[in-house]
């Protein structure tokens, strides 16, 4: 059961391999994405992951460890920080702020941080599980 306060937390590193296939899967080819050359002449000097693949990890952890399984994901909102990059270190993480236990609804706050603490996104999301809103 999950409650007002509770936390979570969640490494990963995004690889280019992932990457070009979350292009090719949703048509977003852009080559600040795909193309090393390209990207060194942006100013992020190298390739950066799309902004919802990397986002894509709030919505994995929901729908498979905090609160998991059963989880209906309905609302996401997002502010982009800084790039992110692959083959580097970050940490998703998300805290309960709200609990509706009638509803069977909790909103969680979810950041993902880079290698040094600082926020790369930051969002709030609104979920309802029937078994960990209760």
């Amino acid at each position: 059961m999950i409650k007002l306060g509770d936390t979570y937390s969640y490494n990963i590193t995004f690889n280019q391999n992932n990457v070009n296939v979350f292009a090719e899967i949703t048509g977003d080819n852009n080559p600040i994405h795909i193309d090393s050359e390209f990207a060194k002449n942006t100013p992020f000097g190298r390739p950066i992951v799309h902004g919802f693949y990397s986002a894509s990890v709030f919505s994995m952890v929901f729908g498979t460890k905090f609160p998991g399984e059963g989880t209906i994901y309905m609302y996401q909102d997002m502010k982009f920080f800084a790039p992110v990059f692959v083959e580097e270190q970050y940490v998703a993480k998300f805290e309960v702020i709200e609990v509706n236990t009638e509803k069977h609804r909790g909103t969680i706050k979810c950041i993902l941080e880079n290698k040094d603490g600082k926020p790369v996104i930051e969002g709030i999301a609104k979920l309802q599980n029937s078994k960990q809103f209760v």
